[in-house]
């Protein structure tokens, strides 16, 4: 199973914000919660017991593929 089976992009739902499918919680929020070093387990036993860690790592899988995706450009830098 790929991330784009557990994540979806519902305009009528959460801002149409990327969410797990079939829930109302944003991968954001589940990325906020591992870069305060919260492991997978813990997301789901304290915070959101309905996901799996399948969906915790859609949500990284797809949060990758966005960012390779994306150019980066550097602000403020010296130009050579």
């Amino acid at each position: 199973m790929t991330y784009l089976e557990r994540i979806w992009i519902d305009p009528e739902r959460c801002a149409g914000k990327q969410c797990i499918k079939g829930t109302r919680i944003p991968v954001t929020h589940i990325l906020e919660l591992m870069a305060r070093g919260i492991d997978f387990l813990t997301i789901i036993n304290k915070y959101y017991p309905t996901i799996t860690i399948e969906d915790i790592r859609a949500c990284v899988e797809f949060s990758k593929a966005m960012i390779e995706g994306e150019e980066v450009v550097l602000f403020g830098e010296a130009t050579r």
